[in-house]
Order: C-alpha cells, then structure tokens, then sequence
C-alpha cells in the first residue's frame, strides 16, 4: 500500500521549492550582471539593466493587468449562465466557500476537451473558465476537483508568482542580448586586452548564452511546481481527491481534435490545468507535470 501523504505537506513542499527555484532565477540575474560589469564597465552596466527594466517591466505588467481580459479573448470565451451551467455555478461558489475567496467571475470556452483555466492579478480581479467539454464530460465530483484546482491557483497567487519569474527571465534574456549584440559592434577592440581581462569576456559572453536558457527551464519547472500545489491544495478544498484524480484520468485519455486545436493558443497552454497539446515528449520543457504523476501524488493524499 502506498504510504500517505498529508495534502499540507505537498502544499508546503511546493511552496518553499517555487521560492528557492526563484531565488535561483535571481542568482543568474546577479551573476550574468556580475560578469558583464567586470568584462566592461559598471556604468555600461547600469544602463544595460536599466533599459532592460523599463523594456521587461512596461511589457510585462501590461500583459499582468491585463492576463485576464486577453486570456478570455484568445479563446473567445462567453460568460456562464446561472440557467444552463447551474452544475459549474454551483461547483464554483461551492469552492469559494471552502477556499474563503470571493466569487471568481465564471466563463465558458467552446471545446469539446476537458480543460480549465484561471487567471487574473488576484483574488478580487479573478475569472475562471471551463470548457463545455468539461461540462458534458465531468460528473459533479470531478468538476469540483478542477474548479478547486484552479481556485488554488487563485489563492496561491500563482499569477503573481509567475509573473515575478516572467520578468526575471525576461530582464535576463534582455541583458544578455544588449551585451552580446555590444560585442558585436566593439569587435576588434578585444585583442588589446589583457589575459584576465580576455578570460572575464569570455566567462561572460558564456553567461550571456547559458543564463537565459537556464533561467527559463527554471521558470518551466516553477510552473511544474505550481500545479502540483495548486493539486494539493485542491485536496484541501473539496477533502476529496478521488474528484480530480478522476478528472485527470479522463483527461489523459483525451486528444486534441483537429477542429479544437485552433481554439488554443501556444501561449496560453500554461494557464490550463492540463496542456491542451498533449505534448507527447515531457520533460525539462514541459509546462506541466505528467498526468500519471499526478494521479499517482493524489493516490497518497
């Protein structure tokens, strides 16, 4: 029998994870920033950062007021209906009550895949949006397994959070172009340097190519993480894992049709509980965690 795992556990787990995961993210940042301002100037420095900041900053806070209204949009989402979707209705202000949150505004998403989504800054700004598969396809236990899930997305500021990564990353994949596209127009001026200062260049041009790779695997396995929490915690809402994990194993079984693939965008792929692609090779590029994983972590809670 497989030993039990406490559902406060798994969250706690994923949490401190998620912020060391980060932290790592940040320790590139310093250590790219670190390299560049030995192999020039730190002047030169400072004005790279700072034109990355404003760049990184203005795009992605735009982008983060706004996640809600766009995610909507892409997938051309209509409001809910108390009449006809009363089972989602009732799913939703049920795990509203148990997370303590308010009353997320609910949408639906034509599609015939099982799938869901949250998304909005935070509580108070928070919609969710469900597909009409998922409301053909899910009995009432497994709906209210993945309006918890997401509703732990809600409560867990994990738009927020990944938001915090996205800038990073971003301001990382910035600095490391200005520097590198710089190189290209000093050209010649390197071979009058000395050997230290040679060596410090090129530790740097090497920081310059591996830490933005690095620091965005990093961000994909935070988003890895974040499912995982919001899973548990999705646990400690209904107090019923068999919901979700039924859902999840109906999920698995799925495909994506050619008349749904359309419907989704790339870019919104992390934003849903499973990813509508169903990427057959998953790893350290996959957005979310396998599905037997998943399943296998809520056996245990």
């Amino acid at each position: 029998m497989a030993e039990r795992q406490s559902f406060h556990d798994q969250i706690q787990s994923n949490k401190i994870k998620s912020i060391l995961l980060i932290l790592s993210i940040f320790i590139f940042l310093m250590l790219l920033g670190y390299l560049i301002s030995l192999a020039t100037d730190p002047a030169y420095f400072i004005s790279i950062i700072s034109l990355a900041l404003i760049f990184s900053l203005s795009y992605i806070l735009i982008s983060y007021y706004n996640s809600d209204k766009i995610a909507l949009a892409s997938v051309n989402a209509k409001p809910a209906s108390r009449t006809e979707h009363r089972m989602l209705f009732n799913a939703v202000e049920s795990m509203s009550i148990a997370s303590g949150l308010p009353m997320p505004e609910v949408y639906v998403m034509d599609s015939q895949q099982i799938n869901a989504f949250a998304s909005g800054r935070n509580p108070a700004h928070a919609v969710i949006c469900v597909t009409t598969g998922a409301l053909q396809k899910l009995n009432k236990q497994e709906l209210e397994g993945v309006i918890a899930h997401e509703m732990s997305h809600i409560a867990n500021f994990d738009i927020r959070f990944m938001t915090l990564a996205a800038i990073l990353v971003g301001l990382i994949a910035m600095i490391a172009q200005i520097f590198l596209r710089s190189l290209h127009f000093s050209g010649g001026n390197d071979r009058d340097k000395g050997k230290t200062q040679l060596l410090i260049l090129i530790l740097a041009l090497l920081a310059a190519i591996i830490a933005p790779i690095a620091s965005q695997l990093v961000s994909l396995a935070i988003s890895r993480k974040r499912e995982f929490g919001a899973d548990a915690t999705a646990v400690k809402f209904t107090r019923y894992s068999p919901g979700l994990k039924s859902a999840l194993q109906k999920i698995k079984n799925e495909s994506l049709s050619p008349e749904d693939k359309a419907k989704y965008s790339p870019a919104l792929a992390p934003l849903f509980i499973s990813d509508p692609f169903k990427k057959k090779i998953q790893g350290l590029f996959s957005t979310h965690p396998p599905i037997d994983m998943r399943i296998k972590l809520l056996e245990k809670m």
